[in-house]
């Protein structure tokens, strides 16, 4: 054989004559997407993705079964070619039936594999169901003890009977790693580059841990004397438990974190002169400032902030707030200060809300047990005015609202009854409607809402190695694990700028089942209840911050995991098809039409075949035919109705398949599935 000589993307490639585009390829590194090529099968080129544009030559070539000639000169990500993989990949997306990954896990703002971790737990493994978290964040302890859990809003088991109860068992789970030496992430070389991060909560924190692995130097500052941000100050002990907190900052720190407490951004020290010690600066200050109520009187004495009464009781401080206290709000803040202010010693305890319980935005959860605690709603109020008397609140008239149209959120909006008013005595005013961020002393742009301005996709500031997430940016205050998921990205998105090139974040494409046709499959379901978490009586845990949760035993919470659907896909992370469908943006909704006809079967006893998964790259009946020897499998049907079926001529065909997986380990899309 002679020595040829082409050049791919810009690099000259030695090889030997009879080789193809794709073998040449991969020999230099060179990265050409497949899905049906393999070097232990015949060449088959019919996926279309591996096309290849040549210098002069006027048709697209399939790299896996193309021969060079001496002298070419290749192009894979020509404009040419991109368009027509774009539409290959479209093209097989759109016929493509089935979930990555779980809903739960799409639901999840940080994107937590909640599929994979539930089944661990089920297996009681705690230690690899924290790993799994741990790949996306580094609290899963304190994020399962107060999470609101969206994951769960998605869980599909809710078509059968209930929901999985998936933010106990990662509480579970976590709490169970810290019993003994819990899972600890590889800590890449040290690159020499630089970090620092403002601010310690949930945030800074989750981009710290990342940022660290990745082989970076961290330190994090922070205005309050521990780390944890408003997990730990924001947050009542008896919701969630503060050793909790300390234990999963010190993993953080263990990891070679450097924290600095007691730092106060332009009194202590200034962005300016952190920014001269590191390569990047990350953001992540949080909203801590409370939003007024927005009525005369506000400024009386006894009008408190909700996380200002929250944070003054964690600290040891608690405000005076006499018998008689109105809560402002219809949040998880506002639930956290009305059972706090009735653990505080307070007999009347009001929650003033302009709309039904309907709209209000507290997990339903919260809702009852501040009732079982003697909390009273007054729905459909909203203050007019609060009188004070010496200076000192005294009463707070309310407005009765009624219900108009729906604002721009869908929420139907509250509208004042004319002249129909109600009055309440009280000592405090509570204000928990929303939280503002102070952005003083950063000097950074803000937007109109006075809020950090960040690019959505690299982060940045303004300022060039200033990045900014969480709270403090953007679309300001929410919840704790969307601050989280965005740290993580944005830990990702820094290191690449450490690494001499800034490559935003993109959201990843998954393929999603349609919702009615799973309806329908879910319906003949076994119904298993979802498992209750206990907790202890009302009139007792009103008068205490203890936690309030009852502790289920393992085998109850082995019960509740084994209730997971299982909705995302077993190959997800190994999916080639995935893969090639992540190397550019693709819409393949674009092409949607009819599906080619889809089912599962379980004839091949250890092996389950998904046809809605399956592409037809046909590499399982080459494997069996050209690899095995056996040619169990063939194509069945022609053009659009073409499946892929089993042929059993025998019982000693039949048990063939038992120990061979060939077509499983080869198959680049999961619709083949090992069996237990």
């Amino acid at each position: 054989m002679s020595e040829i000589k082409i050049i791919i993307d810009g690099i000259e490639c030695k090889a030997q004559s009879g080789e193809t585009i794709l073998e040449i390829a991969r020999a230099n590194g060179i990265y050409i997407p497949t899905l049906c090529h393999d070097e232990s099968v015949a060449k088959y080129g019919a996926c279309g993705l591996c096309l290849v544009e040549g210098e002069g030559l006027p048709k697209l070539m399939r790299a896996c079964s193309t021969i060079p000639a001496d002298g070419w000169i290749l192009h894979t990500d020509s404009d040419r070619v991109l368009r027509a993989r774009k539409v290959a990949l479209e093209l097989l997306m759109s016929d493509h039936d089935g979930d990555c990954k779980g809903p739960c896990s799409l639901n999840c703002p940080a994107g937590t594999d909640c599929m994979a971790y539930v089944n661990e737990i089920a297996k009681g493994n705690y230690h690899d169901a924290v790993r799994i978290i741990k790949e996306k964040f580094p609290f899963p302890a304190s994020i399962g003890h107060v999470c609101p859990h969206p994951c769960e809003d998605a869980c599909r088991r809710q078509y059968v009977e209930e929901s999985i109860s998936i933010a106990y068992l990662k509480r579970f789970a976590g709490l169970k790693d810290l019993e003994k030496d819990t899972w600890k992430p590889e800590v890449a070389a040290d690159t020499g580059k630089k970090v620092a991060i403002i601010g310690g909560g949930p945030a800074g924190m989750t981009a710290a841990y990342f940022l660290k692995t990745y082989g970076h130097q961290v330190t994090v500052y922070d205005a309050m004397p521990d780390m944890g941000g408003m997990l730990r100050y924001g947050i009542p002990e008896y919701r969630l438990p503060k050793a909790v907190v300390d234990r999963e900052v010190k993993e953080i720190e263990d990891l070679g974190v450097v924290l600095k407490n007691n730092v106060k951004i332009g009194k202590d020290l200034t962005l300016d002169e952190i920014r001269k010690e590191a390569d990047a600066t990350i953001l992540a200050i949080g909203a801590w400032t409370s939003t007024k109520v927005g009525c005369p009187g506000e400024d009386a004495e006894g009008v408190l902030g909700g996380i200002d009464f929250l944070r003054a009781n964690i600290l040891g401080k608690p405000e005076e707030i006499g018998k008689s206290v109105a809560i402002v709000g219809g949040g998880n803040t506002a639930m956290d200060a009305c059972r706090s202010a009735v653990r505080l010693g307070a007999e009347n305890v009001y929650v003033i809300y302009r709309r039904t319980r309907n709209e209000m935005p507290a997990d339903d959860e919260e809702i009852d047990e501040a009732i079982e605690e003697g909390v009273q709603f007054k729905f459909l109020t909203n203050p007019a005015e609060i009188i004070s008397e010496n200076g000192h609140v005294k009463e707070i008239k309310l407005q009765v609202m009624e219900l108009g149209e729906p604002d721009a959120s869908g929420r139907r909006s509250p509208v004042p009854v004319e002249g129909k008013f109600e009055t309440l005595q009280v000592d405090t005013v509570i204000a928990a409607i929303g939280q503002k961020v102070d952005p003083e002393g950063f000097g950074v742009e803000l937007n109109k809402k006075g809020i950090i301005a960040a690019d959505e996709t690299t982060f940045r500031t303004n300022l060039e190695d200033v990045f900014a997430v969480g709270d403090a940016t953007n679309k300001g205050a929410g919840i704790a694990i969307a601050a989280i998921g965005e740290a993580n990205k944005a830990a990702a998105v820094v290191d690449s700028y450490l690494n001499g090139e800034l490559i935003p974040y993109r959201k990843p494409f998954v393929s999603e089942r349609d919702l009615e046709t799973v309806k329908k499959e879910l319906a003949e379901k076994e119904k298993k209840a979802r498992i209750k978490v206990p907790k202890r009586p009302a009139e007792e845990r009103k008068r205490d911050f203890k936690d309030i949760v009852i502790e289920l035993s393992e085998e109850e919470v082995m019960v509740e995991a084994s209730r997971c659907l299982e909705c995302g896909c077993h190959d997800y992370k190994e999916c080639t098809l995935i893969e090639c469908a992540n190397c550019m943006e693709i819409c393949p909704s674009r092409l949607k039409g009819e599906i080619h006809p889809g089912f599962t079967e379980t004839k091949l006893i250890t092996i389950e075949r998904n046809q809605n998964k399956c592409v037809l790259c046909n590499l399982c009946v080459r494997t069996c035919d050209e690899v095995t020897g056996k040619g169990i499998l063939g194509l069945v049907g022609r053009g659009f109705t073409t499946v892929i079926k089993p042929e059993f001529n025998d019982p000693e065909t039949i048990s063939g398949c038992k120990d061979c997986h060939k077509c499983f380990d080869i198959c680049p899309t999961g619709a083949l599935k090992l069996l237990d």
